[in-house]
């Protein structure tokens, strides 16, 4: 089994589900609940419950939240590998939920962005290894020298490397061509429908996923309730999975990032890209009718 390394974002979601449209400038009823969440610590979480040998590289404050985010990574079987600001907070996520179940976060980094090359494990880069790296770490400025210190360590161990996008609009505001840049070399990148049309200017997922192949030998773009698609340029159309059914929808808050996690084992073993993609989709719906924002045992 392939060891993954993870190295991103660790935060503390504030979700809250509005049970009514949004009375701007006044009171909407919602229920409000907290969790462990970050695009990277999500992926390795469900790494761990799903069975595969994870380790997550991130920052945390010292403060309770950054203890219960370490305890609870560790509960999962992570190989938390934290490091503790003395400064900064453990990051935080305000997440809005409209009656419609539309989400709009607002994000503060907290000691996410005081990652730096020096929090980064040698051990940990290892040939016969996997990196996957969250976009979040990359698009702030304070961490991305940590994001390029970890690819360049991954290359030089002969390690696979992914990277995921992150979000829409953190890219558009840092610009694409920086971030192909930066992540130029990877294996493969994961993107949604808004991030790879930021990434490539291109509405259609398949011409967006023929577009990245100049930068990236494999592409997944996940297409939300229609499921995802796996591209390589060798290949004249790209291979899709549709997504699963579910019977009820709890939350989407993190279900790409899990994924992610359904991807990556299939896709490290060697298996076919359409049993990577369901593999993927199965786990997504599986956090979307079942468990949230991050799984909770």
């Amino acid at each position: 089994m392939t060891r993954v390394v993870v190295v991103g974002d660790l935060m503390t979601d504030a979700l809250a589900r509005a049970k009514f449209p949004l009375a701007r400038a006044s009171d909407t009823p919602a229920v409000v609940t907290m969790h462990g969440g970050g695009s990277g610590a999500n992926v390795a979480s469900w790494l761990a419950v799903e069975g595969s040998e994870v380790a997550f590289v991130g920052r945390r404050g010292a403060d309770i939240t950054g203890r219960n985010r370490d305890m609870e990574l560790m509960g999962y079987g992570v190989d938390a590998r934290l490091v503790m600001d003395p400064e900064r907070p453990t990051g935080t996520c305000v997440v809005m939920v409209t009656h419609k179940g539309q989400r709009t976060m607002l994000s503060d980094p907290g000691a996410n962005a005081a990652l730096s090359p020096e929090d980064l494990p040698r051990d940990l880069f290892a040939g016969g290894g996997h990196l996957h790296v969250s976009g979040y770490t990359l698009l702030n400025d304070g961490s991305r020298d940590a994001g390029l210190a970890a690819l360049d360590l991954a290359r030089r161990a002969g390690m696979s490397i992914s990277v995921d996008c992150a979000s829409a609009a953190p890219v558009e505001r840092t610009g694409a061509e920086p971030f192909l840049e930066w992540t130029h070399g990877a294996k493969l990148l994961f993107a949604n429908i808004d991030q790879a049309k930021v990434l490539t200017g291109r509405d259609d997922p398949t011409a967006a996923a023929k577009v990245l192949t100049a930068w990236f030998p494999q592409v997944v773009i996940k297409l939300n309730a229609e499921g995802a698609l796996w591209y390589t340029n060798s290949r004249a159309e790209p291979v899709r999975a549709a997504a699963e059914t579910v019977d009820r929808v709890v939350d989407g808050t993190g279900a790409g990032d899990a994924f992610t996690a359904g991807f990556l084992p299939s896709w490290l073993a060697g298996k076919p890209p359409a049993e990577a993609l369901a593999a993927g989709n199965a786990l997504a719906a599986k956090c979307i009718s079942n468990l949230g924002a991050r799984p909770r045992l």
